[in-house]
């Protein structure tokens, strides 16, 4: 399955901390938590929002929620 672009932007916009070393079904989990909370819509503002604010580290947070996905979704299949 492709990782699709609304789970990377939700994984960035969760709680999850790449320090917390978080398992795939916690990744998946925290995904579909925060898709639920604020829709497709409103984690793109988060994901905006955050670059705004924090641009020195949003780029690396992006990067390890992309991987985290591919690596989490790869194993739901």
């Amino acid at each position: 399955m492709a990782v699709q672009p609304v789970q990377v932007e939700a994984l960035f916009a969760s709680h999850l901390q790449r320090s917390q070393r978080p398992t795939a079904e916690l990744i998946r989990d925290a995904v579909r938590a925060t898709v639920a909370r604020h829709g497709e819509n409103g984690v793109a503002a988060l994901v905006a929002q955050e670059y705004g604010d924090h641009p020195e580290t949003s780029a690396g947070r992006m990067r390890w929620a992309h991987a985290a996905c591919a690596l989490a979704y790869s194993t739901a299949a």
